[in-house]
């Protein structure tokens, strides 16, 4: 049953989170269970951690209270400052009592959690995610991009699957260069271009196989209203958006 303008009701003694928009009986549901956009406040939280017990914020993801803890979580989409999509799914870890894997980056521990890591089957999953993203990366894997660095860790090769049509790189900006060979879709660079600069240039297109990264109604970039301020190239984790030749020649 929903209160006034449609917000959920609270349990006894549960704090409003967010804005009013939070309060919607899904927003609700997903903040109880650890997701959601708005974060929680309150005392820290208690977990098992790879078997140890530790401490999180109330505010911090899995993937975050893990890092402070210097448990090392595979991530793509991910970016400090950035707000959780959860798409790459390269950060899945194993929930005991769970039937499925979560993405570390947009769940919050809650008490008595016990979360893995380092579980066979969070492994396996890890590991197949980066392989899937490598195999389509242009070989070999540029060990100095966030993905190169994740598949070397893993001891992850890309060969044994077939890989998809590869688009021509785009070289009609002045400042930078896309590269659609070796993007992932982790829509860092939407996010960044959209949340974090308000340029709203970059988008994304299409539906399944065809989907892919754009620029205002799929223009080349450099015919686009993109300003150059680079934040996209900053968020990139794979090197599909790079500085110009001109630039890196300096």
């Amino acid at each position: 049953m929903s209160g006034r303008n449609g917000a959920a009701p609270l349990y006894p003694g549960e704090k409003p989170v967010g804005p009013p928009g939070a309060r919607t009986p899904v927003a609700l549901l997903e903040t109880r269970l650890g997701y959601g956009r708005y974060a929680p406040t309150g005392d820290a939280v208690r977990f098992t951690l790879n078997g140890r017990e530790i401490e999180a914020r109330a505010d911090e993801t899995i993937l975050q209270a893990a890092a402070r803890e210097g448990v090392e979580i595979p991530h793509l989409c991910y970016m400090e400052g950035m707000r959780p999509d959860g798409n790459c799914r390269a950060c899945m870890v194993e929930v005991e009592g769970e039937r499925v894997l979560v993405a570390s980056c947009s769940r919050r521990p809650m008490p008595g959690m016990n979360v893995r890591t380092d579980s066979d089957r969070a492994l396996h999953s890890q590991r197949m995610v980066l392989e899937l993203l490598v195999n389509d990366a242009p070989q070999p894997p540029n060990l100095d991009t966030e993905l190169g660095h994740w598949a070397a860790r893993l001891g992850v090769s890309a060969g044994r699957f077939p890989m998809r049509p590869q688009p021509a790189p785009d070289l009609s900006h002045p400042g930078m260069q896309v590269h659609l060979e070796a993007c992932i879709q982790c829509t860092r660079c939407v996010r960044a271009c959209r949340e974090v600069q308000v340029n709203d240039v970059i988008g994304y297109a299409n539906r399944g196989n065809a989907a892919k990264i754009v620029f205002d109604f799929d223009d080349p970039m450099g015919e686009s209203t993109c300003v150059g301020c680079g934040e996209c190239v900053q968020a990139c984790p794979t090197g599909a958006l790079l500085p110009s030749l001109s630039l890196l020649a300096r």
